[in-house]
């Protein structure tokens, strides 16, 4: 009996001691929910009764260099519906399907999707927007958004690129730039019961959203509508399969214009070139094959393509020779047409050769016989030494995603066959806007820049946050070899297979080349040109590229011509003005003079003195013998040969 009752006063003692462990531990959990996780629960309880909705930020403005809006926004709206506060399902789905232009199948599914809120359209415009606003339709919400706008609609569509339909960056600046350009989107929190409904009349709390900082490039509209111009001229003329164009400063690497034609409406991105239209027109293309062909068409060939340089890669032979003291200006050469190298018969351009020539014909000659020697007088492993001073060996790290880079030979593998087809710019290959930095270091004095566009980021008000900086590497090259190059080039263009560039009154210098596409003898060619301006101080440089011209395809012919029109439209406009010689004021019958005073003059006495003045055709009008008016006014300075209207009484 003891036994037992000793027995129960244990089991009674635990179960004592059991409650009081759980009755602490409940009062602690009770103080640990009270007091130290009240706000994460209050949260989550104002969670449950609240429901979210984005208030996108307005994305960063683009200019070009003299603050033109080239990338800007237009507001439109996104349409969503909120499944448990839809009173008439059917008259919904007929509404939006109407309003929106989109099938009831595809919105029912939306509309009969249970979820707090489920979006039917974005980028809805605010015409169409507002009017299913006035439907005061129970469950459907118009918010409001924004949607990329370029106002230029295909300008430098391949440099700015595009955004998605998120206003994220895809391609181009756009995306290079979207950690700046992007902003934080706000909020819109609307107080629900348990079941999701909205209660009526109740606030909103509003997180209002941080708009993006605006982006200041050093493009020109101006500069880019002339290139892209000259460049769509030249190629629906040759019937090329493309053309790119790039304009740079050479003494700070800013880029002015980058054109690749065809380019792409960016404010319907998705949408085939007219080129493409046609060349797919009637064929049914699978959703692969047509996303490939949209990724060709973004793409930028001047920074994303490689090619065999050709003729222009003698800009960087010459520097080379030069550099090492190997070759002097009066160097001798003799060119039959072709150079035996090894086993190997290598022809210049001019199968019949140019005979003899110094080094400064050589390269007006753009003789490969001459460069060969060049090349062999160098040697490969300095020859290679030259390739990465001049940037030729990395990226040139230009502001742009998908630069490619160069592809050549190991040095090891480089023999005297490979390095006499290198020394004139075959047997590896470059992009454009390497050859471009590498022209400019060539030229500049010395200096090897960064091309780029970005200059600087300003916040939404307009300050300036941020100024852009970008790498330079000083004395790649002597100062006295880039004078003596500046002056070569000059004569290339003066005298030599570059003289279609030539633009009087102004000193440019430039080289050409017709590069052979890979296969060999498959009559496909580049043709190409490289120029700059003014000669004896480049402000401005460029190169051209024309990609299976169609007919006659030499670069002095048809390539030189496109920098020539590009020059003579921007020199003037970036304020370089025209210096007239004697020998090309007479030659061109350039210049200006001052109308002589005629008045009181009979019309043998006008002819008589006209003699003197480049005067073109002079009109007279009335009766009589004797100039009593004449237009333009004596003492007015007019442009050579221009017209001269005398009233006679």
């Amino acid at each position: 009996m003891n036994r037992y009752k000793s027995y129960n006063r244990k089991n009674l003692f635990i179960i004592v001691v059991c409650i009081i462990l759980v009755v602490f531990f409940l009062i602690g959990r009770l103080i640990y929910l009270m007091v130290f996780a009240s706000d994460e629960y209050a949260e989550r309880a104002q969670d449950l009764h609240e429901r979210e909705r984005s208030i996108k930020a307005e994305r960063g403005t683009i200019y070009d260099r003299n603050g033109t809006i080239i990338a800007t926004n237009k507001p439109v709206s996104t349409i969503s519906v909120i499944h448990n506060q839809i009173k008439d399902p059917e008259g919904v789905i007929k509404a939006l399907s109407n309003a929106l232009g989109l099938s009831e199948e595809a919105v029912r599914k939306r509309v009969e999707k249970y979820s707090s809120i489920e979006r039917i359209k974005s980028n809805v415009d605010k015409e169409t927007a507002d009017y299913i606003r006035n439907l005061s339709l129970d469950g459907v919400m118009v918010d409001e958004d924004y949607k990329r706008f370029y106002p230029y609609s295909s300008l430098a569509s391949k440099v700015l690129g595009f955004t998605g339909s998120d206003n994220q960056g895809i391609i181009g600046l756009e995306v290079e730039y979207d950690e700046y350009l992007q902003g934080v989107d706000g909020t819109i929190l609307t107080l629900t019961t348990a079941h999701g409904i909205e209660i009526e009349d109740a606030a909103e709390n509003r997180i209002e959203p941080i708009p993006g900082n605006s982006l200041y490039l050093s493009l020109d509209v101006n500069i880019q509508t002339y290139a892209e111009q000259a460049a769509t001229k030249v190629m629906k003329a040759k019937n090329a399969n493309n053309v790119s164009l790039i304009v740079m400063n050479p003494q700070n690497g800013e880029i002015y214009a980058l054109v690749n034609v065809p380019e792409f409406d960016l404010n319907s991105p998705y949408k085939f070139t007219t080129e493409l239209s046609q060349l797919y027109a009637g064929v049914d293309l699978t959703s692969a094959e047509k996303n490939t062909i949209l990724n060709n068409m973004w793409r930028n060939p001047c920074i994303s393509d490689t090619y065999e340089p050709g003729s222009t890669f003698k800009i960087i032979t010459a520097t080379a020779a030069l550099e090492e003291k190997v070759v002097t200006l009066n160097d001798s050469f003799y060119c039959p047409g072709y150079k035996v190298v090894e086993d190997r018969r290598i022809r210049c351009h001019k199968t019949s050769g140019h005979g003899a020539e110094t080094f400064v014909d050589g390269i007006k000659n753009s003789c490969n016989p001459v460069f060969m020697e060049l090349g062999a007088r160098v040697g490969a492993e300095k020859f290679y030494e030259y390739f990465d001073r001049l940037g030729l060996t990395k990226k040139t790290g230009v502001d742009l995603p998908g630069e490619a880079n160069s592809i050549k030979h190991k040095l090891e593998n480089v023999g005297a066959v490979e390095l006499a087809t290198m020394s004139f710019g075959q047997s590896f290959q470059i992009t454009p806007l390497q050859l471009l930095a590498a022209a400019s270091a060539v030229v500049n004095g010395g200096t090897l820049v960064t091309p780029h566009f970005g200059v600087e980021i300003a916040n939404a008000e307009g300050t300036i946050i941020k100024k852009l900086k970008y790498e330079t590497e000083e004395n790649v090259i002597s100062k006295q070899t880039s004078e003596t190059m500046k002056s070569l080039l000059e004569a290339v263009v003066a005298e030599g297979t570059g003289k279609r560039a030539y633009l009087p009154g102004f000193r440019i210098g430039g080289k050409t080349a017709t590069s052979e596409k890979l296969p060999r003898r498959s009559g496909k060619y580049i043709s190409s040109f490289i120029g700059f301006a003014p000669a004896n101080d480049p402000q401005v440089i460029a190169i051209v590229l024309i990609d299976e011209p169609q007919g006659i395809y030499y670069g002095g012919t048809i390539a030189a011509p496109v920098i020539k029109e590009v020059f003579d439209n921007i020199l003037p406009y970036l304020g370089i003005e025209p210096v007239y010689s004697e020998k090309e004021i007479i030659e061109n019958d350039i210049g200006t003079y001052e109308i002589p005073d005629l008045v009181n003059m009979s019309e043998e006495e006008v002819k008589k003195v006209l003699e003197a003045y480049p005067v073109g055709e002079v009109y007279y009008s009335g009766e009589g013998d004797t100039v009593v008016e004449q237009f333009p006014l004596p003492g007015e300075v007019v442009e050579r040969n221009s017209g001269l209207i005398l009233y006679l009484e």
